[in-house]
């Protein structure tokens, strides 16, 4: 059973559509709950026979959290909420742009707003909240247990942008997470392409100047920068760290994968993750 609720800032300029998806036969108990960013795009992945196939089990409360359009990705929206970080970039035409920064405002939102608007709707397991997110949802999952490790039980980065502002993800929120870190029990799941970490780029056009641009941004880190995160986190006392690779892939199928293995590894469906591999 689905619904939604919708989401203004204050001044009315920006809105957000949230979709609530609830079993039918609800269990004796509260149920687990799975926040998806860029929830118009994760509502794609999704068909009737991974619904039917959820609801035999401990069915989940599903919450795609999205924008109030009708954008499979709506990339200009993201950029600015996933990222923590002000990312100053040629756009490609000359003119020098900033992208990003707003992430906490983000966390704000959802924790404030959203959470308790689906608790009010389904009855949640606050032991089993899980945050998935692709790219720069990836990254914002990533930050958020960073920076509120206790606003979800897992996290789970698929192709997290460690790139994002020359790869400032990677340099002192990390660090202090690790040293601050006061054993918050958490797992986080990292899921990554095999095409990505060997840093397979796909067809470019490189006469286009906002590839061009692209591309450079993305050096920002190494293609195997979140395998070697994963390798780094293990060591945090209280975080349980898995880490999969998805043979033959690259970024853009990802979100479909990731999603499809997070609800196999989650909820026990079966893993269809190679389905994805068509996925443009």
């Amino acid at each position: 059973r689905f619904e939604h609720f919708t989401l203004d800032t204050a001044d009315h300029g920006r809105r957000w559509r949230v979709t609530v998806g609830q079993p039918v036969r609800a269990g004796a108990g509260p149920a687990p709950v799975l926040y998806m960013l860029d929830g118009n795009a994760a509502a794609m992945v999704l068909d009737q026979a991974m619904l039917a196939e959820l609801a035999q089990g401990a069915a989940p409360v599903l919450v795609f959290v999205g924008y109030d359009n009708d954008l499979r990705i709506d990339s200009a929206a993201r950029t600015r909420d996933y990222p923590a970080w002000i990312d100053r970039a040629d756009d490609g035409s000359g003119q020098v742009k900033e992208f990003g920064g707003g992430a906490f405002a983000f966390m704000d939102l959802l924790e404030r707003r959203v959470k308790p608007e689906v608790e009010r709707r389904a009855r949640i397991d606050p032991q089993q909240q899980t945050l998935w997110g692709h790219s720069l949802g990836g990254l914002f999952a990533l930050t958020t247990l960073y920076v509120r490790p206790a606003a979800f039980t897992q996290y789970v980065a698929a192709s997290p942008s460690l790139w994002w502002a020359r790869g400032a993800p990677l340099g002192d929120i990390e660090r202090q997470f690790v040293e601050n870190h006061g054993g918050q029990p958490a797992r986080l799941l990292v899921m990554l392409g095999g095409d990505e970490r060997a840093g397979e780029r796909g067809n470019r056009d490189l006469s286009n100047p906002r590839v061009v641009a692209h591309l450079q941004r993305i050096g920002g880190a190494s293609p195997d920068a979140a395998w070697q995160l994963s390798e780094r986190l293990r060591r945090v006392p209280g975080l349980e760290v898995d880490y999969r690779e998805f043979a033959g892939l690259g970024h853009g199928p990802m979100l479909a994968a990731s999603l499809k293995a997070t609800l196999s590894t989650l909820y026990g469906i079966r893993d269809r993750s190679e389905e994805s591999a068509a996925t443009p």
